[in-house]
């Protein structure tokens, strides 16, 4: 069926930074690049205007990364590359509708890679224009500030560098302020606003419940496999003053000459970091990378606790299977016998191996028991700990979810680190490696439920079991796999039992081995 495009008729929207005009798309209107703040580097954002008609058909600057992107693994995570530039406090929405008596609720999404890496349109599956169309609603992703222009702290050296060590948070909470005031233009509900997130992403949606900033800004929260705790990444702490002098003395400049930082070019500026900062951190020193704690961000819950309100938030938390398994097995795992699969699984489990193969069977039946080697000891377990965390002083509800499919690659992998994305927007046609009839079938139960917990606070389908939430008592966790169940603290066992077996998981051990390195 021939789509239709439109330009010339599209209306001109007058939002409180100045006029905007997007285009019309098969039955959607797109605007891309659209500001909402502006900010000098390692400054707060603040509000934009602009003269004449802002043209919004194209995507926005990302913020400048670390290192070179390098397509990796895009059969698994097809990704999109896109020019940076600091001034990159942009967003991009999808919608049915300019009506603003429509009121339709409004997600928006938070990219994942860390606080470091990463963009609203990096991965070609956080494409909205699906989930504006299937769900009925208004799509926003955002870009900010990251690494050290959005999480490096110079409060030290002026009082205009108050709360710099924030200033990527700062950036989104500029963002959901911005959509506040206008997204009735676009037909959204300012009071109806969901958050969601994976990786990164899924920790700044944590994080957000911790900024008071943020109150009434956004209204429920998913978080996909981003889930961190002191062990995982440890909270920032103390203040830039030996981080910054170390790099100003690199750069060759004077300590009171600090403000000099802000027009260094961004590769100098990075190399100088990058060759004083290990040194600082061996040491336990802060060297920043992530949202700094104090009065304006309260900290990781699993660290801190929640803060009140936090608990007035309906919440959404889950993981996958795999998370971090990127290699392939060198084995083809459904022609195994069984003494095959005892013998690799007792390469790592010893004489222990007839007793996890056990326990394994009862937590997964059907899965292969040498998948046992890559369940995720990163994300499930700080999933149930903030998932529990949330349920004891919360009323609005907390939901917990296990994303265990098999794809067709690698024999039948079983899922990984950002494989659950495409089936929450609706954009497995967009990913090749999920177009499967269960594929297919999965993602219209988990988008459904995902769009009617935007919609009331609680993940409901008709193809779905009950979906009840976790409460002091009992932990159900919805699996999504090729049949969808609900199931009851299912996993305890296992993970105890791994636990008292294997050393604790180092996660920035393996996320420094190359073997099993992606960029997300």
């Amino acid at each position: 069926m021939k789509k239709t495009f439109c330009y010339d008729d599209v209306p001109v929207l007058e939002t409180t930074g100045g006029k905007l005009k997007g285009y019309f798309y098969d039955g959607e209107y797109i605007f891309k690049g659209v500001p909402y703040a502006y900010a000098d580097r390692f400054q707060m954002p603040e509000e934009i205007s602009w003269e004449g008609i802002k043209d919004a058909c194209s995507y926005g600057f990302v913020c400048p990364l670390m290192e070179w992107d390098a397509p990796n693994a895009e059969l698994m995570v097809p990704h999109r590359y896109w020019p940076q530039d600091e001034h990159c406090q942009n967003l991009n929405i999808w919608t049915k509708t300019l009506d603003s008596e429509q009121k339709l609720p409004v997600i928006v999404w938070l990219h994942g890679g860390g606080y470091f890496a990463g963009s609203s349109i990096e991965q070609v599956a956080y494409d909205g224009f699906n989930m504006c169309k299937y769900g009925d609603v208004v799509v926003v992703s955002v870009n900010h500030r990251l690494n050290i222009l959005g999480y490096l702290d110079l409060s030290p050296f002026g009082e205009k560098y108050a709360n710099s060590g924030n200033a990527g948070h700062a950036d989104m909470v500029a963002a959901l302020k911005w959509i506040h005031e206008n997204i009735t233009l676009f037909g959204g509900d300012p009071d109806n606003v969901t958050i969601f997130g994976q990786s990164g992403g899924g920790m700044k949606v944590a994080d957000l419940m911790q900024i008071a900033d943020a109150d009434g800004l956004f209204h429920r929260g998913l978080i996909m496999s981003g889930v961190s705790d002191a062990a995982m990444l440890p909270s920032c702490t103390g203040d830039g003053r030996e981080i910054v002098t170390a790099m100003l003395k690199e750069l060759d400049i004077p300590v009171d000459e600090a403000e000099k930082l802000e027009t260094v070019p961004y590769p100098d500026l990075l190399r100088a970091y990058q060759k004083v900062s290990p040194a600082i951190a061996k040491q336990g020193g802060y060297i920043g990378g992530g949202p700094l704690v104090g009065d304006y961000y309260k900290g990781c819950p699993l660290e801190y606790g929640f803060r009140e309100h936090a608990y007035e938030i309906p919440v959404m938390v889950g993981s996958v299977f795999g998370e971090f398994a990127f290699a392939p097995a060198p084995y083809d795992k459904n022609k195994l016998t069984d003494e095959q699969i005892r013998e690799i699984v007792s390469a790592v489990y010893g004489e222990h191996t007839d007793e996890m193969i056990r326990l394994f069977r009862e937590t997964y039946p059907g899965k292969v028991p040498t998948d046992l080697l890559v369940v995720d000891r990163v994300m499930r377990q700080r999933s149930k700990a903030i998932a529990q965390l949330h349920a004891e002083g919360s009323s609005a509800g907390t939901y917990l979810y296990d994303f265990i499919l098999e794809f067709p690659i690698h024999h039948n992998m079983i899922a990984w680190h950002c494989s659950d994305i495409p089936f929450f927007f609706h954009n497995t046609d967009l990913v090749e490696i999920c177009q499967t009839e269960e594929g297919e079938r999965l993602e219209g139960q988990m988008f459904e439920a995902f769009m009617t917990f935007a919609k009331n606070g609680k993940p409901e389908s008709d193809r779905l079991p009950s979906w009840k939430p976790v409460t002091k008592k009992e932990e159900p966790t919805m699996i999504f796999d090729r049949n969808c169940e609900l199931r009851y603290n299912f996993d305890d066992k296992l993970y105890e039992k791994i636990d008292s077996i294997l050393p604790p998981f180092d996660f920035m051990a393996m996320k420094d081995s190359e073997e099993n390195k992606i960029q997300h």
